[in-house]
């Protein structure tokens, strides 16, 4: 736009240079002092012409280097494109894979399920769902292995005092707690 605009004041002042000098040339103007005067005119309408050329000249180099800076840009961009086509095939991928190995766990599961009471199965599920998938966790050196809290006094005593085949759960994550030999109890 400001070139448009140089051009066009440019263009202005080059009609009415011309406009001039053939009045001139012309001998339309016989007074000496406005001859004087028009010649005045024509000397400070060619600075004004070089004034706004080279005017030009600065707003093309500008433009030429915008234009190379978004010629790099929309490399760059291209670029990222590609790597994020790259890393979406990637997580693709892995996506596919891990759905793989989930269905093989879960085949691998069927067989442990059998035996387990429907109300242990169902609270498994819900903590499973609500807790990231994360349902049950072993007790270790007296911390619960979800929330990674440690165990106060009482609790371990509860959890000492508990059958081997009660279902105990973290006072804090209310995940199902699971006693192992490194329980500490």
């Amino acid at each position: 736009m400001e070139q448009e605009k140089i051009d066009a004041d440019v263009e202005q002042v080059k009609v009415r240079r011309t406009r001039d000098q053939s009045r001139m040339d012309a001998g339309q103007i016989t007074n000496p002092k406005d001859l004087q005067r028009m010649q005045e005119e024509m000397v400070s309408l060619e600075r004004r012409i070089s004034h706004l050329e080279d005017d030009e000249l600065e707003v093309m180099e500008r433009l030429e280097a915008a234009q190379g800076m978004l010629s790099a840009l929309n490399d760059q961009v291209s670029q990222t494109e590609q790597q994020l086509e790259g890393l979406v095939a990637t997580r693709d991928q892995k996506l596919g894979d891990l759905d793989g190995q989930l269905v093989d766990v879960e085949a691998q599961r069927g067989p442990s399920l059998e035996g387990l009471p429907e109300p242990l199965l169902a609270l498994y599920d819900k903590l499973r769902a609500s807790k990231g998938g994360i349902a049950a966790a072993a007790v270790r050196q007296r911390r619960c292995g979800g929330c990674q809290l440690g165990l106060d006094a009482a609790e371990v005593e509860r959890i000492r005092a508990a059958a081997d085949d009660d279902v105990l759960r973290c006072e804090e994550c209310s995940r199902i707690m699971v006693r192992t030999a490194e329980s500490g109890l």
